[in-house]
């Protein structure tokens, strides 16, 4: 009989019981007079020690505000040095921190800060062309339960500081500490809520298999509000005595290098589409990147050939990737420091220590053999407490047995290893036949012209779905036609599988996380392509 898909983590190491901010005590113990943080925009860094009394002071105002455990306080701004000492003052106290996209506009903003009832929320001022200022005036008089805003580069964050801190309250390691909203691509956005032992633990084990020390200097250009930045990066650093260093308020592959190069970092982190970037930047050759031998890739499937021009351009021998998701805190499985390449360019690791992973047949729910595709569900320490305030839509995403059901299709190979093959949602049916998107992905990402590909399904009058490719060219290169890309495909692809349509562009629609809006690509693309009465036909 075949096996099973499923693995569970086994480990000597055993989960914390420890708070947040019990994590961050043992850190400045143990490690007081090593760099903890520096911002390198602004040039400021802190200690160890510097940063718990900036911590402390901040805290302390929250609690002189009125601020006791489980309120919610909101955090709207780009990654910046106050967006980490909220983090740290919030699990202090036992509030609830709510992360607020960046890219936010006034009708989400509304809809966060009511959903979760947030009372004080901490904003910046104004970042690249959005005002949120201005943003926050116009929704305050629809927020109710919101009675403090904290604008930071003003005296409102110097006010929020107190030197006379509280007998802080006792927290339990299970209490909710943040709330974090999934992206909403469909009906409005899911508050994932999360207790201290769901991240400390995860950002811990995540930095384990990193291999982090107190040596280790960690270059964070991924956006603090998700859990990429927040657990994997401030919560790992925290938990090993590691140093975070700031790039950037948001993503920029030159910045990044150079802080990648002026700080020594030995471990980077980013979306692929961020990778990409950096590699293609005019000034990558002019960078010293000597210094990194690890770093994390995480937060969409990423490309083989751009895994292994990471590898080998970047330096990041020892570079690992991480599938996971906000329910889960977020890191379910990781590739580990002794893979073979093969593993680390072609996988999304095994299961991480103490937790539990399965694929399951979608229809039935039974766990289906090693090898075959299926939904992947995960389990243990690191599933969400549940969504903020709407109970069926956590049932509907953790059954009875608590197993997280993510959404993704995943094949467990016979060694355990994990490979991600698309969404549920995201499979294309055409003319009755399944079509896996990341597979012709991968294979236009071997094309000698193409920086980066997508493929979407679009609507098709004949066979209900086509595919179609959108592709960003390498500097230089021809714009890629339809039957350019046919001739490429022929002979290696099945005729099904090539694309019909293809379009090229400079960007794709992202996420402030980085991840690409397939939705909003299909949107674009029933308009470009003039599909609009295809995409009016009803189906089964």
């Amino acid at each position: 009989m075949a096996e099973l898909s499923y693995a569970s983590g086994v480990s000597d190491v055993p989960l914390l019981g420890d708070t947040v901010a019990a994590a961050f005590d043992r850190a400045v113990a143990a490690h007081g007079d090593r760099e903890a943080l520096v911002e390198c925009v602004t040039g400021r860094r802190w200690t160890y020690r510097e940063l718990a009394a900036e911590v402390t002071a901040v805290a302390a105002g929250l609690w002189a505000a009125g601020v006791r455990p489980g309120d919610r306080v909101g955090i709207w701004a780009p990654n910046r040095a106050e967006w980490i000492t909220t983090q740290f003052a919030t699990a202090r106290i036992g509030a609830i921190l709510v992360n607020v996209n960046p890219a936010y506009r006034v009708h989400e903003l509304a809809y966060a800060l009511n959903q979760s009832g947030v009372r004080l929320l901490v904003a910046a001022k104004e970042f690249k062309t959005s005002d949120y200022a201005a943003m926050v005036a116009r929704v305050r008089p629809d927020c109710p339960a919101l009675e403090r805003v904290v604008l930071l580069d003003t005296p409102d964050w110097a006010e929020l500081h107190s030197a006379d801190p509280p007998p802080w309250p006792e927290l339990s390691a299970d209490d909710p500490i943040n709330i974090q909203y999934t992206s909403g691509t469909t009906g409005f956005p899911k508050g994932a809520t999360l207790s201290h032992h769901n991240i400390v633990n995860n950002g811990f084990f995540v930095g384990e298999l990193c291999g982090y020390t107190e040596r280790d200097r960690i270059c964070v250009p991924v956006p603090f509000y998700h859990c990429f930045g927040m657990v994997m990066g401030n919560l790992a650093a925290v938990t090993h005595g590691a140093c975070v260093v700031i790039p950037a308020p948001a993503f920029d592959p030159a910045a990044t290098l150079k802080a990648v190069a002026d700080e020594r970092c030995t471990s980077l982190y980013g979306v692929p589409t961020m990778f990409i970037a950096e590699l293609a930047d005019p000034g990558f050759a002019s960078c010293d990147l000597s210094s990194l031998r690890t770093g994390i890739m995480a937060g969409s499937p990423c490309p083989v050939e751009v895994m292994r021009e990471v590898v080998e351009r970047m330096g990041m021998r020892e570079v690992s990737i991480c599938y996971g998701m906000t329910e889960t805190s977020p890191v379910s499985t990781q590739t580990r420091r002794g893979d073979s390449l093969e593993l680390r360019v072609s996988t999304v690791g095994r299961v991480g220590p103490h937790l539990e992973v399965k694929v399951v047949d979608p229809a039935t729910g039974r766990t289906v053999p090693r090898g075959t595709p299926g939904e992947l569900c995960t389990r243990g320490y690191s599933v969400m407490l549940g969504y903020w305030e709407q109970p069926e839509q956590t049932a509907e995403a953790i059954d009875a047995a608590r197993w997280m059901h993510t959404g993704d299709l995943a094949v467990m190979r016979d060694d355990g290893y994990l490979n991600i093959t698309g969404r549920i949602k995201d499979v294309v049916i055409r003319g009755g036949e399944n079509l896996y998107p990341r597979e012709v992905e991968e294979f236009l990402h071997t094309h000698p012209d193409v920086l980066d590909a997508q493929v979407i399904g679009v609507p098709d009058a004949k066979y209900g779905e086509e595919l179609m490719a959108w592709v960003r060219m390498r500097p230089g290169a021809e714009p890629l036609t339809a039957e350019a890309l046919h001739a490429f495909c022929a002979d290696r692809l099945a005729h099904q599988k090539i694309p019909r349509y293809v379009h090229v562009v400079e960007d794709f629609p992202m996420t402030v996380t980085g991840k690409v809006r397939k939705v909003e690509m299909r949107r674009q693309a029933v308009e470009v392509l003039g599909l609009g009465d295809a995409d009016a036909v009803e189906h089964a």
